[in-house]
């Protein structure tokens, strides 16, 4: 269950803090580093509540030591401190949240039947950055493979979906078969 009024405070604290120092970039970089580490044993390792904090402090310095910036180690032993490395993965997501609204950077979830070429992705982000309402707007594309959809695409933008997939057109012609608009109903 994620805990996303806790991990708020802090990445919103983080943030606070890389762009009162200007290490935003930095910061963004260790947040990355740090997600792509704490897969498989070692999030066990900090999630567990037998090890103690100490140990997991050090445990945390002697993988990223050298690796992270002092105010990215210096905020996670805080976070140890605390007691809130169960919500280690809700903060770097929230993070990255915070980091994108502080950038105008909106996600693109792009959903097809099969996976799209880099070159498409390009495109769509492309065609999507011209339309008005996003015009000056950066876009991050998170792709999803859904093989009901048959073809085409769902693209979503905030609360903004846009389908051009083959499911939906199927369905708006067997709608458009049963309620046979040529054929004058009798009452």
């Amino acid at each position: 269950m994620r805990n996303t009024r806790v991990a708020n405070r802090y990445s919103k604290a983080l943030m606070d803090l890389a762009v009162e120092t200007n290490q935003v970039e930095a910061v963004k970089k260790d947040i990355e580093m740090i997600r792509l580490a704490t897969t498989g044993e070692l999030n066990q390792v900090l999630l567990s509540p037998i090890i103690r904090h100490e140990k997991k402090v050090q445990i945390f310095t002697a993988i990223f030591s050298g690796k992270v910036t002092p105010l990215t180690a210096s905020f996670f032993n805080l976070v140890f401190a605390k007691g809130r490395e169960v919500v280690l993965r809700d903060i770097l997501i929230e993070f990255d949240d915070e980091y994108r609204r502080m950038q105008g950077i909106k996600i693109l979830e792009l959903t097809t039947a099969t996976p799209v070429s880099e070159g498409l992705k390009a495109d769509i982000k492309t065609k999507f950055e011209a339309l008005p309402q996003y015009k000056g707007v950066k876009m991050e594309i998170v792709e999803k493979v859904d093989e009901s959809l048959l073809g085409g695409f769902l693209a979503q933008v905030d609360d903004q979906l846009f389908d051009a997939s083959i499911r939906r057109d199927l369905a708006v012609i067997k709608k458009q078969f049963v309620e046979n608009m040529y054929i004058q109903k009798i009452r």
